[in-house]
């Protein structure tokens, strides 16, 4: 756990938005307006709920990984990398006025996370369909 970090205290839905990504490349929302952070919201054709339990199943099903809160359309994860610990913060907000599922995952330290985190929730969305 030495790379663990502090889990930050900005996390979770204000407003219908998450929180907004750090200048540092390391994190990826579909919310950002910007290019290097940009990522496109989950999709899914099921009901909300469904879709929301579904995405529940998929998170739980990934190593090293546990569900820290979830709240109605809100879903809060931590992600460790296998080698070093390193924690990955990963939140999953179901919007129900554009019907998607909006998705913020951001590592805690360093700069680069060598697209860790683009990966990850490519690979979540690639099993919702």
């Amino acid at each position: 756990m030495v790379f663990a970090g502090k889990r930050p205290n900005n996390l979770g839905v204000s407003n219908g938005k998450l929180a907004s990504c750090p200048n540092s490349p390391n994190c990826v929302s579909s919310q950002s307006l910007d290019t290097v952070h940009q990522i496109a919201p989950l999709n899914f054709t099921s009901t909300p709920e469904q879709a929301i339990t579904k995405l529940k199943n998929i998170i739980q099903s990934l190593p090293k990984t546990k569900i820290i809160s979830e709240n109605g359309d809100y879903i809060y994860a931590e992600f460790k990398s296998a080698l070093l610990g390193f924690v990955d913060d990963v939140e999953f907000y179901l919007d129900r006025n554009a019907n998607v599922i909006q998705v913020r995952s951001a590592s805690r330290l360093g700069q680069s996370d060598l697209g860790v985190n683009r990966k990850r929730i490519e690979t979540i969305r690639a099993k919702l369909k």
